[in-house]
Parts: structure tokens; sequence; C-alpha cells
């Protein structure tokens, strides 16, 4: 079961206005279809071939040709398919709803990885109502892997249940997390934080993709991810896949966080002390207090 700090548990009688079911199955065929457009653009390059790409926010923030068709194969089938809904999506797209749900995409998530042919990145599309998701997937094309999640429907992969790790121990726990691309204003600052964490952890990885360690975590790969700087298509479909799966979704200072937050997450299980008792200080210590001291 969700824990009590998902994000859905919150937002329960806003998912009881809408048909979560057929919602999810809707995010479930828009990630499919996204992730395969993405893909055969990807293969259509040959092994190893570098992607063509423009630059937004900063110089190492690429974008593709493939990025720009894949949102709009999403955008076009959701204003088809469901004109009054909103959509905020990360290349640009955004249209005015009526109904109350807004869908967030990220056609392609962990582009510098699509640019250098590296396998991690994904299609991630959420749903929201109450600026809280309800409905969710996330597919990763190249290892053919979908997630999807509901409020109240738990998380899958491939249609398999999948749950949060249950890890207890962080000193042997292994915690994801990722870097901003605003080079000189922020990444010095996680460098330090990267410092203060990895003494207190079995080891740091660092996929390329926010999505995809969201997606680590809820299927118990990973027991731990942080990241900041982060915008709500990065985060409105992964919150809820781990807040599903059982785990647990915070900011830095161990308050809820949305995918409209923009700000720290934590995603990890309830870790316990030596007398078995549930005791988050440890990894609040490090993954909380470490994290914001060393900014």
């Amino acid at each position: 079961m969700p824990s009590d700090t998902d994000a859905g548990s919150t937002h329960g009688s806003s998912a009881a206005q809408h048909d979560v079911a057929a919602l999810r199955t809707m995010c479930e065929q828009l990630a499919l279809d996204a992730g395969r457009h993405a893909l055969a653009g990807r293969r259509s390059l040959g092994p190893g071939a570098r992607a063509a790409h423009d630059t937004k926010s900063s110089d190492v923030d690429p974008v593709t040709e493939f990025d720009r068709s894949t949102e709009a194969l999403v955008v076009d089938r959701l204003r088809t398919e469901r004109p009054d809904d909103a959509i905020v999506g990360e290349e640009g797209s955004n249209f005015a709803g009526t109904t109350g749900l807004e869908w967030h995409i990220d056609p392609i998530d962990g582009t510098v990885n699509f640019v250098y042919d590296l396998p991690a990145w994904c299609s991630s599309i959420a749903v929201l109502a109450d600026g809280a998701p309800i409905a969710a997937a996330v597919f990763a094309p190249v290892v053919d892997e979908l997630y999807s999640a509901g409020v109240g429907l738990g998380t899958t992969c491939n249609g398999e249940t999948v749950t949060v790790s249950g890890h207890d121990d962080l000193a042997t726990g292994l915690v994801t997390t990722g870097f901003s691309y605003h080079v000189g204003e922020h990444r010095a600052a996680q460098a330090q934080r990267i410092a203060r964490v990895l003494p207190h952890v079995r080891d740091i990885r660092r996929s390329g993709s926010a999505a995809l360690d969201l997606c680590y975590v809820a299927s118990g790969r990973v027991d731990a991810y942080f990241e900041e700087f982060l915008n709500s298509w990065d985060l409105a479909a992964g919150v809820l896949l781990v807040a599903e799966a059982g785990g647990a979704v915070t900011s830095f200072d161990g308050t809820p966080c949305t995918p409209e937050s923009r700000a720290c997450v934590r995603a990890d299980t309830p870790l316990r002390g030596s007398n078995g008792t549930v005791c988050r200080r440890n990894l609040d210590k490090v993954l909380v207090t470490r994290l914001r001291d060393a900014a």
C-alpha cells in the first residue's frame, strides 16, 4: 500500500472524480507510442552516431528533433481525444483546460543519453488532478520496460506488480541522483552534497534520467534517490510510481513534494534502527540534513 506521505494518498478525493484505470491505460499507450517513435528515430542514426541537437537552458542541455516530434505526437493525440484537458510539455506545449486534468509530458527524459546512444532514456507521461498525479506511465524503449501506476491501483512493470526494496540499512543502501544543467550555478553545490552522502551509503549511481531513477526506486532496484532543480515533467510520473509502490517522496526538509514544487526530491523506503523500530533519523541526517547543509 502507498505510504502516508505519498502523492496520491492526500488526493484521493480528486482521483475519485475521474476514471483512474482508464487514464492509466491512456498514459501507458501514450508512453509506448512516444517511446517507440523516439526509438525508431534513434535507430535511424546508426549505433553510436550522435544525434544532432540544439540547446535550451544551457550549453549542456540538449534538445533534438526527436524530442520535439515525440512531444508533438503525444500532444496531437491528447488534443484529439481529450481536447478539454490541460497540457504541459517539456518542449514548450502549453494548453489550458477546463476539466481539472493536466497532462505533463517528457517525450525523452535523458536526452543526453539519447544523443550519445546510451540506453538510459525514456518517455514519461502523467495526468494530474488538483496538482497531484493520479495516473502515470514511463516507458524505457531500449530495454522494453513499461512502468505504470494509478492512485489506489499500485505500480507495475510490464504488467507485474513491483514494490520498493524495503532495504533497512542506510550504510548498505544503493542511492541514485542527478545533476543540474546549470553548470556554474548549481553543480558545485551538488558535488559538495555528493561528498557528504557518499561516505554513508553503499554507493552512488547516476543514470541520467530522473524518471528512470524514480522507476528504479519503485521497483526496488535502488533504495533511494535525491535530486533538485527539476521540472514537473521530470517528476510527475515518477513520484506516483514510487508512492504506489509503497515508497515515500518528500522534499529535502521532509515536507510533501509534488510535481509542481520544482524542488528537492527524496524517494526511499523506511529504514529501521537496530532495535527494529521504524526510524528515518539516519536517512534524514544524510539525505536531508547533509544535503541541505552543503548548499
